[in-house]
């Protein structure tokens, strides 16, 4: 699987991003500007000692992203006002899940142009304005590893 965060903002998200890549064997794709430096101590605190054993890419911007990918490349786009919600598709092994900064989200012209990929995280309460999203992260990638039987889990023997 990949995770995608496009213009991530706020360090401890990132760090915990990257931890949870680093335990499911995820790749973290990170596409520029950033809110933080990369060496921010609370993105390597959050990251804690994971950093190491994280497969990670830095991408200048959308556009060298969308170019490094192959044809075959399926991206799901997790963003509020999808038409469907991340547990109602069926998700692959190599698929990249794609997700916005913590204070915009996506770009809507990004949404638009993959309103098929498009995808939601159930809320109850409108005064809720969003999920952490780590949160979301964890949520719809966890949903995805489900779906494919958590293929690769180290026993906890």
């Amino acid at each position: 699987m990949h995770l995608v965060l496009v213009e991530p903002e706020i360090p401890p998200n990132t760090g915990n991003v990257a931890r949870l890549c680093a335990a499911t064997r995820t790749t973290l794709h990170l596409i520029e500007p950033f809110g933080f430096k990369l060496d921010d101590a609370q993105l390597k605190r959050a990251g804690m000692d994971y950093w190491q054993h994280v497969e990670w890419q830095r991408w200048k911007n959308w556009i060298e992203f969308a170019a490094s990918l192959p044809p075959e490349a399926r991206l799901w786009f997790i963003e509020s006002g999808g038409a469907k919600h991340y547990a109602e598709v069926k998700y692959g092994a190599d698929d990249y899940l794609v997700f916005g900064r913590e204070t915009a989200g996506l770009p809507k012209a990004l949404l638009e142009a993959h309103r098929e990929h498009w995808l939601r995280i159930p809320m109850f309460n409108q005064e809720a304005r969003s999920l952490n999203l780590s949160n979301c992260a964890a949520l719809v990638l966890y949903e995805a590893l489900r779906q494919q039987g958590f293929s690769g889990e180290i026993s906890s023997k």
